[in-house]
């Protein structure tokens, strides 16, 4: 985006700087978690430039949460400026980006984007890269594999994740991109550089670079597919934690001497009601005497994918499906490290685990502690009213000397439209400040674009740098869970940071809850807006006891039915309840041998095309059944057996049939069970006339 007002000054420490940076040392960076306790040298600024709305251009304004991103027909052109208005048949081009070196692109993403890219480095005139837009902005090291060695597949899930690429592309002088194509099409961007100190030493991208690099990037992209596996530079012996907290207490489980490092924690919370457990006991990390701990957090929320345990790996965090939890971010102290834990429940809870310490030489002009810090907004109203509607939350307001490093949000959305295109949240985007900004330097697209996916995706996944482990359903429903973690594009501040993320939601939705944790390294004396956490912020939101889904937006002219109504016998069928079901609870069919069939009869009002979608439960060991309909097979998400068995949590989904066509009168659909004992859980049955 254009920086209106000048960035701020920035400084080489040349004392500190070994130079140049190249392609290879940015690689390098992409798994160097330790380089992230010290302030960068040589100085940088890092900078998004995306397709946000040009109205939003006066923070608190009347047209500030504007949302005309990327889709086409913008009132002004979502660029940086228009090069060549279309004439005819000829497309348009429009400048994307126009940086002064010394700098280095360092992520992009796009949920779609039509046209070419052109990508000029250092005032050549010859481009880099020229060819399709979304080509580049999802892949961009593609174009130069061609004797390397390398493949797309060696890039798939490290260098490339989700709909972000991080594929480092440093230049000394000047990084111009211009896309050309019709402003009608979708063009959703975001390109994040770093703008480096001038006289910073840096050696520009060539194709060459991935030839001379590449055993460095098979190294970078093993590392981040096992980081457990990566061994930990320097560590001592393990020091193990054992504590038992009793209901109302706060106990101490750990103390150090410094100077030194924790290179790892390691943490396992148990108690009768453990998910409980893990939002109301909150950890604190205090380092050199800090009087409440760089980190505070509830002690599930700190790993990034409560509440619950719900298990993935990324580049910082694993969080495995027994329940251990690890954290790789590198927490470093001068003097000491102090580890405690203060249960708010009612419960006692036992905490296991273990921390690596390792060796730090503590540098007083550069070295950094670890913050992490844990905020919650029960019982917002979420909104798509431009106007006392859609709101900037706040995540961090810092002062001082820090480097962002990453966000993890925790919400209960308890929408009741049951598609994506209804219930999804997440239209609002990230505004961050840096130093003197008065408007933003990042400013976003849309909250799933910030964690690297798009289209209000509802689906489970686990990369690097960014996830969605938890997303109850159906669609957007429930608790969702998002982490991203800015490794090799931090967000360095030298006086203060200000990160915003507006709550932005297809329709009001009452009763929404927003937990998020922002995880920075900052220099002692910085301060921030974070105030202790109270029990009430600790407890747990939970769903209306009851829902019904609302046939709006992507559910328009929905009939619903709830399964256990249609069901010819209810034998061998149980009503569970909770506030993720239909009505308030779902039919729950273990079939036994003999009895491997269910039978769910319906009436057509007029004859037609319809399509029969299906709602469905999906947990651990649950069972897998194929479908007839009126006595001939019919496909759900173009499948013929629905398998409802996951690997962890509770979910809801819906899945749909093609259209078929359908008398007036009564019709059958018989549900066949592969296997005697496991679990079908069934919530509703949607009749949708086309």
């Amino acid at each position: 985006m254009r920086i209106l007002l000048p960035l701020i000054p920035l400084v080489l420490n040349l004392a500190a700087y070994a130079g140049p940076i190249t392609t290879v040392s940015l690689i390098e960076e992409m798994t160097d978690l330790a380089r992230l306790t010290r302030f960068p040298a040589p100085g940088y600024k890092t900078i998004q430039y995306s397709s946000y709305d040009r109205r939003s251009n006066v923070p608190g304004g009347p047209n500030w949460f504007a949302n005309s991103d990327g889709f086409g027909e913008e009132p002004i052109p979502n660029f940086e400026t228009v090069i060549a208005a279309p004439q005819g048949k000829t497309p348009g081009e429009y400048l994307i980006c126009d940086v002064p070196g010394p700098g280095a692109i360092v992520r992009l993403w796009t949920a779609q984007i039509a046209g070419d890219i052109r990508v000029y480095l250092d005032g050549n005139a010859t481009p880099l890269y020229s060819g399709p837009a979304e080509a580049f902005l999802r892949y961009p090291y593609d174009s130069f594999l061609e004797g390397t060695g390398l493949s797309p597949a060696d890039l798939k899930n490290t260098f490339y994740q989700r709909d972000a690429a991080y594929a480092p592309i440093p230049f000394a002088r000047q990084c111009r991109i211009v896309w050309i194509g019709n402003h009608r099409d979708t063009h959703f961007y975001q390109i994040q550089v770093r703008r480096y100190a001038p006289g910073t030493e840096l050696t520009t991208f060539s194709p060459k670079d991935l030839i001379a690099g590449a055993s460095s990037i098979r190294k970078a992209a093993a590392a981040l597919n096992s980081p457990d596996a990566t061994p930990e530079n320097g560590a001592q012996s393990p020091v193990a934690l054992s504590v038992t907290a009793p209901p109302k207490s706060r106990v101490t489980a750990l103390e150090l001497k410094g100077p030194g490092v924790l290179q790892s924690l390691t943490l396992k919370v148990d108690a009768p009601q453990r998910d409980r457990a893990l939002r109301q006991t909150v950890l604190y990390i205090q380092c050199d005497g800090d009087p409440w701990g760089q980190v505070q957090s509830p002690a599930g929320d700190f790993f990034g994918a409560g509440p619950g345990i719900n298990p993935y790996t990324s580049a910082p965090f694993t969080v495995a499906a027994d329940g251990l939890m690890t954290c790789r971010f590198p927490m470093p102290y001068k003097e000491s490290v102090h580890i405690l834990f203060e249960n708010h429940g009612d419960q006692e809870v036992t905490l296991t685990g273990s921390v690596h310490p390792g060796d730090y030489a503590w540098d007083d002009a550069a070295s950094m502690h670890f913050h992490a810090c844990w905020r919650v907004d029960h019982d917002r109203v979420a909104s798509n009213e431009e106007v006392m509607g859609a709101q900037d939350l706040p995540f961090l307001f810092a002062d001082g000397q820090g480097v962002y490093a990453g966000t993890a949000i925790m919400l209960l959305n308890p929408a009741v439209v049951p598609t994506e295109w209804g219930n999804w949240w997440g239209e609002g985007d990230e505004k961050i400040f840096v130093d003197d900004d008065v408007r933003p330097s990042t400013f976003g697209t849309g909250t799933e674009d910030y964690f690297n996916y798009s289209w209000s995706a509802s689906g489970l996944f686990a990369f690097p740098y960014c996830g969605q482990p938890r997303n109850d359903g159906p669609a957007n429903r429930g608790f969702v869970v998002n982490y991203r973690w800015h490794i090799l594009d931090p967000l360095p501040f030298r006086n203060n940071l200000s990160f915003r993320m507006e709550l932005f939601s297809h329709e009001r939705t009452e009763g929404f809850s927003y937990g998020r944790i922002s995880y920075y390294y900052a220099r002692p004396g910085a301060m921030s807006d974070h105030i202790p956490l109270t029990t009430a912020d600790l407890r747990m939101p939970e769903l209306p006891a009851t829902w019904d889904p609302a046939p709006r937006f992507g559910a328009m002219r929905w009939d619903v039915h709830a399964c256990e109504d249609l069901m010819e016998s209810r034998d061998a069928t149980e009503l569970r309840p909770g506030g993720m079901w239909q009505g308030g609870q779902a039919a729950v069919w273990t079939p036994i041998e003999g009895a491997l069939t269910k039978t769910l009869r319906f009436e057509i009002p007029e004859k037609g095309n319809y399509r029969l979608l299906l709602a469905c439960m999906f947990l651990p060991g649950g069972g897998a059944f194929h479908v007839t309909l009126d006595g001939k097979p019919i496909a759900f998400e173009g499948k013929d057996t629905i398998d409802l068995n996951v690997g962890h949590g509770l979910r809801s989904r819906v899945l749909g049939a093609e259209a078929t066509r359908l008398r007036a009168g009564k019709h059958e659909l018989l549900l066949t069970a592969e296997t005697p004992g496991k679990t079908i859980g069934l919530d509703f049955l949607v009749l949708r006339k086309q």
